[in-house]
């Protein structure tokens, strides 16, 4: 089913998400995760593919497992990164052949070694544009990313959220964030999108932080290093208690699902449209922290 649909039926969605790991005997490891999440019954999987555009047909491979021998719906990523308009239409009549009938359609991280992304010769340079494309087929429902503390590249809010007006303009249907660990930024987020006539469902993206490294790296997304200030913040009192667990692997994992927990209660208190959890391919946090909430729709966990 389109998600699109789903949102419209539901009108509130569960959803994890799951990459390709970096090992390829890993994958049947990770099927195995995906039947545990499925008994949780979310309303659809994404797969996610490498930074650069790599592991791009093993995602294309587990989408389509998802969808045809699990039988859930899902969505499948999609970048401009080292991709002509050819390579995307391809890869798009790829998805329609396996029953893919959702896209997540964003602009992509540079490959590995560079530091500024690069339009390809015959290929786009904008997410919206992509959308554009992507919609001109008419066979997909399309998901655009939403970032509630602004990506790293745009010089303000105000213009960040301009760029998703014109994705979901050029034809999106909902978005979902990028991670935060502070909700008051995506209700600022939701606030301002609502002001610039953005009406699809917005859909929160929750990371459940595991280890440390995880941290480490989000520390590197972050807008200290950025001009405008822009991109993901981490509350000094959650960041200097898991500094202070750090070398506790075992109670790490235990304050980042309790803090993931307490997020995800408040996001339900404030009408969100739904949840989207950074899962990390791993089942056990994520039956945690729905374990202990109250979904606003018919789901069981157990």
């Amino acid at each position: 089913m389109k998600i699109r649909d789903i949102c419209f039926r539901n009108k509130f969605t569960l959803s994890f998400e799951v990459f390709p790991p970096v090992r390829e005997g890993n994958v049947e490891n990770l099927f195995s995760t995906i039947q545990e999440l499925k008994e949780m019954k979310p309303d659809f999987i994404s797969v996610t593919y490498g930074a650069g555009g790599g592991t791009r047909g093993t995602s294309i491979e587990i989408a389509s497992k998802v969808k045809n021998e699990f039988v859930m719906d899902v969505i499948a990523h999609l970048t401009c990164v080292q991709a002509t308009k050819d390579d995307i239409a391809k890869i798009l009549k790829e998805f329609k052949k396996e029953n893919i009938e959702n896209v997540l359609a964003l602009r992509g991280d540079p490959p590995e070694g560079e530091t500024r992304f690069q339009k390809t010769a015959g290929g786009f340079g904008y997410a919206s544009d992509l959308v554009e494309f992507i919609n001109s087929l008419n066979n997909f429902s399309i998901g655009v990313a939403g970032y509630p503390e602004g990506h790293l590249e745009a010089p303000s809010l105000d213009a960040d959220m301009a760029n998703l007006k014109r994705k979901v303009d050029a034809g999106a249907d909902f978005v979902i964030t990028q991670l935060f660990f502070n909700n008051d930024s995506f209700y600022s987020f939701r606030d301002r999108a609502l002001k610039m006539k953005i009406r699809v469902p917005i859909i929160p993206g929750i990371f459940p932080i595991l280890n440390y490294r995880q941290i480490e790296r989000i520390v590197s997304l972050s807008g200290a290093k950025t001009s405008s200030g822009l991109g993901i913040k981490i509350p000094s009192g959650f960041g200097s208690r898991i500094e202070k667990l750090k070398d506790k692997p075992e109670e790490v994992e235990k304050y980042g699902i309790e803090y993931a927990t307490v997020q995800v209660e408040n996001l339900l208190k404030n009408g969100v449209s739904g949840l989207h959890l950074y899962c990390m391919n791993k089942s056990q946090p994520v039956k945690q922290i729905l374990g202990e909430i109250a979904l606003p729709r018919q789901t069981c966990i157990t």
